[in-house]
C-alpha cells in the first residue's frame, strides 16, 4: 500500500490555520489566543473584533465552527504509559474570546474608545481582508473613491444589517437601519434569552456601531410606517436583512388554537416583556438550539414565578423537550443538552408529532406521538421512518413549536413586484454579490443563505456592503494578500503545554441559575484561567520547515517526535502528483513524511537535527485594497 501525500504549495501552510480558514470571517483566532498566552490583552481584542463588529456578542454565543475545526482536538492524547486514549480536545475559542472582549472591548470601555483603537489598529495586528476598517486606513490607495454620504436603507437590524452598516460607514455612505422592533440587534435581542446573552453587552456592540455613523430606527415597520416603494426612492440602495423570525408550523391536526405557540414568538414574548398564556404541562417540539432556548427560557420563568408566587405562569408542572432525533443526532449544541437535562428539562428522544389533541373547552390536552426509526436516509437527507404501531400522548396543556423559521416579506407588495422568488417567501440572488433581480436591492443574512449561524450573518452583512459599494461608485474593493514566511530563531512554547487539558469553562449551578430569568449561565475564564488555556494551542501558523538540501537522513528527527508525525519512506512506498527524482529509482530515494494532524509544533525535530536542516517558520500574510 502506497502512503498519499500533498507537497506543499503556495497557500499550503496558511491553510494549516484551520481555525481561521473555518471562520466565516476568517478571524485570527490563533493570533487572539497566543496574544491572550503572553497577556497582551489589547492586541488580542483587536484581533478578534477587526473582522467581526460583533466580537463580543460571538464571545457568548457563536456556534464556533473554528473550535470543530480546532487541530488540537485531532491531536492522539496518550497516557502516563504511552497507550492513545483518544484525541484531546479543542481549544475554548470562544470562550476566550469573550475574555479579551471583556479585558479591552466595549464591555470594560466607552463606544468612542473601542472604535478609536480599532480603525488604528496597525495592519501587523489586522491582517485579514475582512478587516476593513484598520484596511481602510491604512492599506487603500489614493484616488480610490469612497461613498459620498449618498444613503442607504436596510430593513433589519440583525447582525446581517448591523454588519453591513457598519462596513457602508467605513466606506462613506450614510445607512440607515429600519427595525421593526423597539429595540436594536434583530434575534440577538428578541430571539437569544438573556442568560445567555446580557442586554447590556448587545447595547454596548450596537452603540460602537452607532458611533461609526450608522443610523438606527427602531419601531418603524417597512409596510406599515414607510412603504418599500418609498425606501427605493429616497436611498441610493437598499438592503433586504429582515432574517427568518416567523416560527414555522407542522399543520398537525388541532394545531391550531390556544396554548400553541411558535418558540420564536414565546422568545420574543419574554424579552419585551409581553405576556403569553402559558398553562401547566409544557410540550417543546424540536432538537435544537433553539428548542432548547425555549425551553430553558419556560423552566426559568417557572422558577422565577413560583419564587415570586406570581401568578403568570402559576403550577406549571412540567416542561418536555420532545425531538425526531435521538440524543447521539439531535442538532443541538452538547452543552445546552448537558445543562438543560441539569435544570430538569425532560427529554423524549426519537418521537415524531401526530397531532395536538383538545379537550371540550378547545385547550390542549395532551400530544400524540409516533416512534422515529431513523431521521435521515443513507444521503442524510431529511427523510424520517415511523413505527406507527409504537404511539403515546403525552399529556400537556401547551405546546411550543420550535421546528424552524421563515422570513415575512409582506412590505414587498408595495414596491417589490421586480423582486423574482427562488422559492415562496425566500428572494433570488446572486450567491456571490447578493444582488436580488431588482436594481439597487439586496439581501443579507437568512435570505441570503438560510438560517444558520450568527457568524455567517455577519459574514454575508459584509458581503452585502462591498456589492453596494460597487453599485454604488461602479467600482470593486478587492484584497490584495501577500504571504511570507518568518524565521522564528528562538522558537520556545510554555513548559507542558502539550500535557495541558482543556479548562472548563465555569457555569453557575443549576439552582443559582434559575434564580431569576435573565441571571447568566457561564460566568467565562479569569485571567489565570484564560492565559492557561490559551497556552494550549498550537500555533498553527508556525511550523517545521525542512531544507532536503541539508537533511542527511539521520533520522533524529524522527526519533525525538513526542507524537510520532514524522517518517521517513523510501520515494516507492509514497503516492503524489509530483514527480520527485524523475528516471531515478524510486527505491535510492526519501522522503520526510509528516501528519500535519499530529504535529503539536513542539520544534523537538529542529533542536535535534545535527545539520540545521529544519526551521521553525511562521507565516504571515499582509493584505491591501486595490481598486478595479
Amino acid at each position: 500500500m502506497r502512503l498519499q501525500v500533498e507537497v506543499p504549495s503556495n497557500g499550503y501552510h496558511a491553510g494549516l490555520i484551520s481555525c481561521q480558514v473555518a471562520c466565516p470571517v476568517r478571524t485570527d483566532a490563533r493570533g487572539y489566543i497566543r496574544a491572550i498566552a503572553e497577556g497582551r490583552f489589547d492586541e488580542a481584542y483587536l484581533i478578534a473584533r477587526g473582522p467581526n463588529p460583533f466580537a463580543s456578542i460571538c464571545g457568548r454565543i457563536c456556534g464556533a465552527p473554528c473550535e470543530a475545526a480546532c487541530r488540537r482536538g485531532r491531536v492522539p492524547r496518550v497516557d502516563s504509559d504511552g497507550h492513545f486514549v483518544g484525541p484531546d480536545r479543542p481549544i475554548a475559542i470562544r470562550a476566550l474570546k469573550r475574555f479579551a472582549c471583556e479585558m479591552a472591548g466595549p464591555e470594560s470601555r466607552p463606544p468612542a474608545d473601542v472604535l478609536r483603537n480599532v480603525q488604528s489598529a496597525p495592519p501587523s495586528v489586522v491582517a485579514h481582508a475582512e478587516e476593513m476598517a484598520a484596511l481602510l486606513k491604512a492599506g487603500l490607495p489614493d484616488g480610490v473613491p469612497k461613498g459620498d454620504g449618498r444613503r442607504v436603507a436596510i430593513i433589519g437590524a440583525g447582525p446581517a444589517g448591523l454588519s453591513a452598516a457598519h462596513d457602508l460607514a467605513l466606506l462613506g455612505f450614510r445607512p440607515v437601519v429600519f427595525e421593526t422592533e423597539t429595540v436594536a440587534a434583530g434575534m440577538l435581542a428578541t430571539g437569544v434569552p438573556a442568560y445567555r446573552l446580557p442586554r447590556e453587552v448587545i447595547q454596548r456592540e450596537v452603540a460602537v456601531i452607532e458611533a461609526l455613523g450608522a443610523e438606527i430606527r427602531c419601531g418603524v415597520t417597512i409596510g406599515k410606517d414607510i412603504s418599500f416603494s418609498s425606501l427605493r426612492a429616497d436611498f441610493a440602495a437598499v438592503l433586504i436583512a429582515v432574517g427568518a423570525k416567523s416560527s414555522r408550523g407542522l399543520g398537525l391536526p388541532g394545531e391550531r388554537g390556544p396554548r400553541v405557540y411558535g418558540g420564536v414568538d414565546l422568545l420574543r414574548a419574554v424579552s419585551l416583556g409581553s405576556f403569553l398564556d402559558i398553562g401547566r404541562e409544557v410540550i417543546v417540539v424540536g432538537g435544537g438550539n433553539v428548542a432548547y432556548d425555549v425551553a430553558r427560557t419556560v423552566v426559568r420563568q417557572i422558577a422565577y414565578d413560583a419564587a415570586r408566587t406570581a401568578a403568570r405562569l402559576p403550577g406549571t408542572a412540567a416542561v418536555r423537550l420532545v425531538s425526531l432525533e435521538g440524543l447521539e443526532e439531535m442538532p443541538a449544541d452538547t452543552v445546552e443538552i448537558v445543562e438543560g437535562d441539569e435544570e430538569g428539562i425532560e427529554r423524549l428522544n426519537g418521537w415524531g408529532p401526530v397531532e395536538i389533541q383538545r379537550d371540550a373547552a378547545g385547550n390542549p390536552s395532551g400530544m400524540a406521538f409516533r416512534r422515529c426509526l431513523h431521521v435521515y436516509d443513507a444521503n442524510r437527507r431529511f427523510a424520517p421512518v415511523y413505527d406507527e404501531s409504537d404511539r403515546r400522548v403525552v399529556p400537556c396543556d401547551t405546546v411550543l413549536l420550535a421546528v424552524g423559521q421563515s422570513p415575512a416579506l409582506n412590505f414587498l407588495e408595495d414596491g417589490g413586484s421586480d423582486i423574482e422568488h427562488a422559492r415562496p417567501g425566500w428572494p433570488k440572488s446572486d450567491p456571490e454579490t447578493l444582488a436580488t433581480t431588482a436594481p439597487g436591492v439586496f439581501v443579507a443574512g437568512d435570505l441570503a443563505h438560510g438560517t444558520r449561524l450568527l457568524i455567517d450573518a455577519v459574514a454575508s452583512g459584509k458581503a452585502a456592503a462591498r456589492s453596494i459599494y460597487r453599485y454604488l461608485t461602479g467600482h470593486t474593493l478587492r484584497p490584495d494578500a501577500t504571504t511570507a514566511h518568518r524565521l522564528l530563531e528562538l522558537y520556545r512554547r510554555e513548559r507542558g503545554y502539550e500535557s495541558i487539558r482543556r479548562q472548563e469553562i465555569p457555569v453557575r449551578h443549576p439552582g443559582e441559575r434559575l434564580s431569576h430569568p435573565e441571571t447568566t449561565v457561564e460566568l467565562g475564564f479569569d485571567q489565570e484561567r484564560a492565559m492557561r488555556e490559551a497556552s494550549r494551542c498550537l500555533d498553527c501558523g508556525v511550523t517545521p520547515v525542512f531544507d532536503g538540501n541539508r537533511c542527511v537522513l539521520c533520522g533524529g528527527c524522527v526519533d525525538v517526535c513526542p507524537t510520532q508525525c514524522l517518517k521517513i519512506l523510501p520515494l516507492s512506498q509514497i503516492e503524489s502528483g509530483e514527480t520527485f527524482a524523475g528516471d531515478a529509482d524510486p527505491e535510492e530515494y526519501s522522503a520526510i513524511v509528516k501528519d500535519e494532524d499530529r504535529c503539536i509544533r513542539c520544534a523537538l525535530c529542529a533542536m535535534r537535527c545535527p545539520v540545521a536542516a529544519i526551521a521553525m517558520e511562521r507565516v504571515e500574510v499582509q493584505t491591501s485594497w486595490r481598486c478595479q
